[in-house]
């Protein structure tokens, strides 16, 4: 059975190396930008989110102020 947690480290394998092309291809301004987006699209935001979805796995509440450290 397919789980998140086997299909994320394939994506994420993958989306290092798209990365990895992207900074050696783009001014740094616009691979930051880029950057931005992929990880946003393929974080919690984005596919992380969606397969939660398809699989049915619940999603982890936010409580507190994020991004603090």
């Amino acid at each position: 059975m397919l789980t998140k947690e086997t299909i994320l480290p394939l994506v994420n394998a993958r989306l290092n190396r798209v990365l990895l092309i992207a900074q050696a291809a783009l001014p740094e301004h616009q691979f930051e930008a880029f950057r931005r987006l992929i990880l946003d699209e393929f974080g919690r935001a984005g596919l992380i989110r969606d397969l939660d979805t398809i699989l049915g796995e619940p999603r982890q509440e936010r409580h507190g102020p994020g991004g603090t450290t």
